[in-house]
């Protein structure tokens, strides 16, 4: 009663000013522990992102030293006749060209679709190994082209392949992973429907 009523014998009680105990020190560690965990969990996801990011932005580097932008046809580099050229074009578009001169707005497109694969990473299954890898061409690719968008004002496509008279779209490392990524996370999810669309016995 005297200790409840009087404070200054609580804080002059010097059992009441010892040191937190071993488990009082160890209900912080587990929250620390957790966030780097929960980093480690995606590493594949990671570590694709930053392979895919760097080859796409290194082969790029090399294109833009190496031949003018507008380098198409016969003023690019052949590979392999009649298949396979080295070109150096800009497309403010998407895919295709398609949405040309939309730059900024694919831009910001690109940075909204990153924040959904975040927000919506545990839906997306983000934690399973197989699909952690598609999703990481898909992150490296989208940021790459993303920021040849910011520094550029367009994405630097280069790699010119021919089938026979028809000419495929020029494309770059980036769209590569994001085509791969897409068609792979297409492919697993045919493969693993969610519980609710199994069906029912």
């Amino acid at each position: 009663m005297t200790d409840r009523l009087n404070p200054a014998s609580r804080q002059s009680d010097p059992s009441r000013l010892a040191a937190p105990t071993p488990m009082e020190e160890s209900s912080v560690a587990p929250v620390q522990k957790s966030h780097v965990s929960r980093l480690f969990a995606y590493r594949r996801l990671w570590l694709l992102t930053l392979i895919v990011f760097f080859l796409d932005q290194l082969t790029k580097y090399w294109i833009n030293g190496r031949l003018p932008l507008g380098s198409y046809g016969y003023s690019g580099i052949t590979v392999i006749p009649g298949f396979l050229n080295l070109v150096h074009v800009g497309n403010t578009g998407a895919a295709w060209s398609m949405f040309s001169g939309k730059s900024t707005g694919l831009a910001l497109l690109a940075a909204g679709t990153l924040f959904a694969i975040f927000f919506w990473r545990k839906h997306l299954a983000l934690k399973n190994p197989a699909v952690q890898l598609s999703f990481g061409l898909l992150c490296g690719g989208i940021i790459g082209n993303l920021v040849d968008r910011l520094v550029h004002g367009h994405v630097i496509d280069f790699i010119d392949v021919h089938f026979g008279t028809y000419t495929y779209p020029t494309f770059n490392v980036a769209d590569s992973g994001i085509c791969i990524g897409v068609f792979w996370y297409v492919l697993w999810s045919l493969r693993n429907p969610p519980p609710s669309a199994k069906p029912v016995d």
